[in-house]
């Protein structure tokens, strides 16, 4: 019985150690990569309009057309969401460690490419970019379920919840140091070249081709993190869970977790090809089974995680458009190319810095206290009432107080961070059985990238003002800012209903919460166990 095998008891039973701070080092990096390479594109996005799309005789300085605009936005992401089910899948059938290099070299390789191109014409440098941004996003779709998998199955039951979360929390580092790094290089190449604004000289705003570097770089330095942590990621072993339960190999489970926990545990051979082989352990994703035991736990998983990322990327993607909206970042026309990136990536640290990393940390200090069921409510309730407390005085946030209308947009951070950002990521680890857990975290994971997409894609043209004068070139009029965040704030009520159907996981081993287990299966089902 997969809950008396005495590798995973000593799993389940054991004190935090060494081993799992560095699992968390190691799964968080690449965390830490995913997030500076999903967001630190739309600091740069404004960059590159000036650079390829400036025509020094309007008044304005240049933009990305809509659709070059969405391209660059989105594709990433829909390269994240194939991955997550590519790579999900393929951890289940060849094991989470094999895998797992794979996913980071492939992010390693792409981040450099995305700030290479073919040629110099608007066209060549942004099909290379979207092509390698693609790939980038197939690779940073692998590490989620991937991630979330080993640590679900390397920690004990009674921190899982913090350990699983300090991961992805680790994504609110990346998207700050993305922030850190454009203010780092913006500063730099704005103290050797002094630009003047757009108004005072257009061609001399944009110093070409040295402003050129800024993107690359900032786009390049993902590689970083990622290639630093390959060779930790290389040395792990496979998770017990999956040694056990799915490769069916109990003499090597109990080998590798002899290593890590530094005690001596029976091999328990017989006992793990019995549990393997038991007919309720065998079925399949898409069986009768499946929907009966687990059915409403993925629609649960899959509809949150979907409905919090149509709210969490649009928020994210197009922050400096709402802080443009509102006077915070001054028109275009008023700066150079270079401090434009600047004043964006402030805004962007700013907001990081204050409410997304703590929000994420408040998650991991008290996931295994109150539970993954109520932060998540708690966080799409908040999210819902500062999204509508945005949008329903909206004009007189913009007009008569921006700065509570950016510490408004700060709380919606910190309760999706603090609440279903985080816990979408940590529940569908841990409540599938083990030969379907990174094919069903992929699954939810791909769901919340569809959202993630929606977001992306529908925010640029919705937010748009219904007055044609007051549209960016290129684009159709829209709904409004103001129409956009009452709908992302009933996408967020939304979430809050759909949280029901997930169940809560706190304190509880993984074979009972995916019914692995075989007696609390059978007490489930009023079955008594022969002795």
């Amino acid at each position: 019985m997969a809950g008396e095998l005495g590798v995973l008891n000593a799993l389940d039973a054991a004190k935090t150690q060494w081993y799992h701070f560095t699992a968390i080092v190691i799964a968080g990096m690449g965390f830490f990569t995913d997030a500076y390479d999903l967001f630190s594109i739309s600091l740069v996005t404004k960059l590159l309009g000036r650079i390829y799309y400036t025509d020094i005789k309007n008044d304005k300085p240049g933009s990305l057309p809509p659709n070059i605009q969405s391209a660059v936005t989105g594709v990433a992401l829909c390269g994240t969401l194939a991955g997550q089910l590519f790579f999900g899948w393929l951890g289940d059938k060849l094991g989470r460690k094999k895998v797992y290099g794979l996913t980071l070299m492939l992010m390693v390789v792409c981040s450099i490419a995305s700030g290479l191109s073919f040629g110099n014409s608007p066209n060549g440098v942004m099909a290379t970019l979207c092509f390698f941004r693609f790939w980038l996003g197939f690779g940073i779709g692998g590490d989620y379920p991937l991630s979330a998998t080993i640590m679900s199955e390397y920690a004990n039951k009674k921190t899982r919840g913090a350990f699983i979360a300090a991961v992805f929390a680790m994504q609110g580092f990346g998207i700050l140091t993305g922030g850190i790094v454009a203010l780092i290089v913006s500063v730099s190449f704005d103290h050797k070249y002094n630009a003047p604004s757009y108004a005072e000289n257009r061609e001399a705003s944009l110093v070409l081709p040295a402003f050129d570097y800024v993107w690359r770089i900032i786009l390049m330095f993902g590689a970083v993190p990622a290639g630093l942590t390959y060779y930790w990621r290389m040395k792990m072993p496979e998770t017990a869970r999956y040694t056990a339960l799915v490769a069916k190999n109990g003499t090597k489970a109990a080998a590798d977790m002899s290593k890590v926990l530094n005690v001596e545990l029976e091999s328990e051979e017989e006992k793990v090809q019995k549990v393997a082989n038991a007919e309720k352990n065998q079925f399949g994703l898409f069986s009768g089974e499946f929907m009966k035991r687990h059915g409403l736990h993925l629609v649960g998983t899959t509809t949150t995680w979907f409905l919090l990322d149509i709210a969490f990327y649009s928020q994210n993607l197009f922050q400096k458009d709402i802080f443009s909206a509102i006077g915070w970042i001054p028109p275009a026309q008023d700066m150079s190319a270079i401090h434009e990136v600047y004043r964006i990536a402030k805004a962007q640290t700013l907001i990081a810095l204050c409410s997304t990393v703590p929000g994420y940390w408040f998650t991991v200090a008290f996931i295994d206290y109150m539970g993954r069921f109520a932060i998540q409510l708690m966080g799409f309730f908040f999210m819902t009432v500062f999204m509508f407390a945005l949008a329903i005085p909206y004009d007189h946030w913009k007009h008569h107080n921006k700065i509570g209308f950016v510490v408004m947009y700060s709380f919606t951070f910190f309760f999706s961070n603090f609440g279903p950002n985080a816990t979408t990521f940590v529940v569908p680890a841990e409540i599938f059985p083990a030969r379907l857990r990174s094919t069903c975290h992929g699954i939810s994971a791909a769901a919340g990238k569809a959202g993630a997409i929606v977001g992306a894609f529908g925010f640029l043209y919705a937010a748009q003002s219904k007055h044609r004068a007051e549209v960016e070139p290129g684009y159709p009029p829209g709904i409004g800012i103001k129409n956009s965040l009452i709908m992302l704030g009933v996408i967020n009520f939304l979430g809050m209903l759909f949280t029901f159907l997930v169940p809560e996981s706190k304190g509880k081993s993984l074979e009972e919460l995916s019914g692995e287990n075989e007696e609390e299966y059978a007490n489930a089902k009023g079955e008594t166990i022969p002795v």
